[in-house]
């Protein structure tokens, strides 16, 4: 049985005009941070980054589709995994319903993988969605904007990632347990999936020329994945214990 506190509808009334207060304050600092990241400085992107698509070959620029602005999501899909990251999924099945209104509101979304494109596609078909998703194999794209770490800063134990750095090795004696969640996961050991991170980037097009206006790691995502919102609105919360999600075809339920 529960033991959450119970009371009468008046003491909840109560309860929730006074938790409404702490929402708008919280809905006023958001709109304050949203201004404050559009008021980040644009940065020229000077390198010729290419990619592949369902439609062939594709630079930065090309990915804006005719728009001005871009959004990326950084899936994590390496190029030795059998899938992608089952976190990055989960958020990825928001995707679709998003994309077609932001097409029409002058923004593009896309994610990006280093995967070739022949295996992301496919992942996508099994999973159902149709929004765009290139491949940015061979190139230093996810390297440069954040997403994925060098053998060398691996090894040297500062991966960069979240603007600063991190040692993502296994601590001693947990080298096994990680290797055998990679490879349940993405089919790969732990170095292989960890060199590889979820984040986003948004992009401006100017006169011909590229910009990148923004990036966000970790919980810098959170608003992007959908059945967290619901969650935190849920009577429990999220009321979690470890990884307890699954790709949408791998639950026992649908």
């Amino acid at each position: 049985m529960s033991s959450h506190k119970t009371g009468t509808r008046e003491e909840w009334l109560a309860a929730r005009l006074e938790l409404l207060e702490a929402e708008k304050e919280l809905t006023r600092r958001g709109d304050e941070v949203s201004r404050r990241r559009q008021e980040l400085p644009w940065v020229r992107v000077d390198k010729d980054y290419r990619f592949e698509t369902g439609e062939g070959p594709a630079s930065l620029a090309d990915l804006f589709r005719g728009r001005s602005q871009l959004l990326v999501y950084h899936f994590m899909f390496g190029p030795d995994y059998t899938a992608g990251c089952p976190s990055c999924s989960a958020i990825a099945d928001g995707f679709n319903g998003s994309a077609v209104h932001l097409a029409n509101h002058g923004v593009t979304f896309c994610a990006v993988s280093r995967a070739p494109v022949a295996k992301l596609h496919a992942y996508r078909q099994r999973m159902g969605w149709s929004f765009p998703w290139a491949s940015s194999y061979g190139s230093d794209f996810n390297f440069d904007f954040g997403a994925a770490h060098t053998k060398e800063e691996w090894e040297a134990g500062t991966v960069a990632y979240n603007f600063g750095e991190q040692d993502l090795r296994p601590a001693a004696g947990a080298a096994g347990s990680l290797d055998e969640f990679a490879e349940s996961i993405v089919g790969t050991n732990w170095e292989t999936y960890r060199r590889e991170g979820p984040g986003m980037s948004a992009f401006a097009l100017e006169d011909g020329t590229v910009y990148h206006a923004y990036s966000a790691y970790a919980r810098g995502l959170d608003s992007l994945w959908g059945m967290y919102q619901w969650l935190d609105r849920a009577p429990l919360g999220r009321n979690e214990s470890g990884m307890w999600w699954r790709r949408h075809d791998e639950y026992d339920h649908q």
